[in-house]
């Protein structure tokens, strides 16, 4: 049986950090190197000048292009750094290949395959929707197609549809980390909630948003109850009914995982109703949009997630020289902020330059997809988010967990996460261990590892 343990001991032994001690525990009063600098030395041996292609497949119609445009911007900057060098190793430049991640699961398939096939590509990237991976991983593999998936969450990708990867990666933290993020904040600034209502978009984002948030909460807030449930599907656009649903049960707070263009729908019409002003409120994605969809009006002090990942404003730029480089190159080259989705299509493309740097100091030549996937396996790299490693027993990419509160600025025309507030968690803490097994229903190993693990709060 698990231990009783009081809320304010559980928080510590979880690492949370909130305000100007998040700061201070999360990044250093210096900055590191550039990560476009060049090579120390020369490279090794023959490097061929063809180009060095990548498709890259993200959203760019829809309500959800307002993720996937950036993606894209975050992706060209990078290789416009890395080209105005010469190329990967100053002599292979980076040609990218585009495609709308909106056509669909089986357009997206098809799509990979011409890219690989007829395009000849190198490496695929990108991939907004944690509904695509398990059907591209997959593929990916066969293909033996080196990939990184910049997003694309879903714990189901590495803990059931590709156990065993060896072509394919991914950088952004799961989305499991999302739910436990918001639920430990919750528990942590709201502790006298009890009545929970919840809406999340009805697919496999939205259900382990809702799983992993709710196992929390039974060990950290164990009083509360769920009075009410709504499942718009992605890419609703009215969220009426979820709305007055969620205010008919009277609850203390509102959760939801929606996201993207349909988020800005979403609270824009819960504005109308007084949503915000009737219960508090924790969103796992709020600010996970780019910036500038987010305006003045949005609801302040609420928990606006991010995707546990990075917010232009965190790590702040003043302490961590790696961000405050990309926004001001990000924003001189698009005119707008970046998000977090910029942000992990730019530094998947650095950790590539990294990589095939390193494999060409071991190899003595141009390093071939085997040795690539050797330096990725266990790779870290300092980027505009802080730090990320690459777990190496199942590709995944792990950084610091975030998440914080929404507030208006007279800096922007814009609400900004409040950086007093930002709450950090370290990942290792909120994520099941390297050898934790495999599950054999519909929980992702972090669910299991935190039902069977994890002490219980004392009422």
């Amino acid at each position: 049986m698990a231990p009783e343990v009081s809320r304010r001991d559980f928080l510590s032994s979880l690492g949370v950090t909130v305000g100007a001690a998040a700061t201070a525990a999360a990044v250093p009063l210096v900055g590191g190197p550039s990560l476009i600098s060049r090579a120390e030395a020369q490279p090794k041996g023959n490097i061929p000048d063809t180009p060095y292609k990548i498709g890259h497949m993200t959203m760019f119609t829809g309500a959800a292009a307002v993720l996937g445009e950036p993606s894209y911007k975050g992706h060209i900057l990078a290789a416009e750094e890395i080209n105005a060098q010469g190329g990967l190793l100053g002599k292979r430049k980076i040609e990218t290949f585009k495609a709308d991640e909106a056509a669909g699961t089986d357009a997206n398939v098809k799509e990979m395959r011409r890219m690989k096939l007829s395009e000849k590509i190198d490496l695929f990237t990108g991939i907004i929707s944690s509904g695509n991976t398990p059907a591209l991983g997959p593929v990916a593999e066969e293909l033996k197609l080196l990939t990184i998936f910049v997003d694309g969450c879903t714990d189901f990708l590495f803990d059931k549809v590709v156990p065993n990867p060896h072509y394919i990666f991914r950088i952004t933290n799961m989305q499991s980390a999302d739910g436990v993020t918001a639920a430990v904040a919750t528990a942590m600034t709201w502790p006298k909630v009890r009545k929970i209502a919840h809406i999340h978009p009805d697919y496999t984002y939205g259900r382990n948003a809702f799983a992993h948030f709710n196992i929390v909460m039974k060990k950290m807030m164990p009083g509360t109850q769920v009075v009410s449930e709504g499942w718009p599907k992605l890419g609703t656009t009215d969220f009426t009914s979820h709305i007055t649903k969620a205010i008919a049960s009277k609850p203390d707070l509102l959760v939801s995982s929606v996201w993207g263009g349909d988020y800005v729908a979403m609270y824009k019409q819960g504005l109308r109703y007084d949503l915000f002003k009737k219960m508090k409120f924790t969103s796992m994605l709020a600010f996970g949009v780019a910036p500038h969809a987010i305006g003045k009006d949005h609801p302040e002090g609420v928990i606006a997630g991010v995707h546990s990942n990075y917010y232009f404003n965190y790590p702040p730029q003043e302490r961590w020289p790696l961000n405050s480089s990309f926004v001001k190159k990000y924003f001189a080259r698009w005119k707008e902020y970046p998000n977090f989705q910029a942000e992990g299509a730019y530094t998947t493309l650095m950790l590539l330059k990294q990589t095939v740097e390193k494999a060409n100091k071991l190899t003595g030549g141009w390093p071939d997809d085997e040795a690539l996937i050797s330096q990725l396996e266990g790779a870290s790299i300092s980027g505009p988010a802080g730090y990320l490693h690459i777990r190496p027993d199942n590709h995944q990419g792990y950084k610091d967990a975030m998440t914080g509160f929404s507030v208006n600025s007279p800096d922007y025309p814009f609400q900004i996460l409040d950086p007093t507030k930002i709450i950090t968690i370290p990942i290792r803490n909120i994520t099941a261990p390297p050898g934790w097994p495999a599950p054999s229903g519909e929980e992702t190993r972090t669910y299991t590892w935190i039902d069977k693990t994890w002490p219980q709060v004392k009422v």
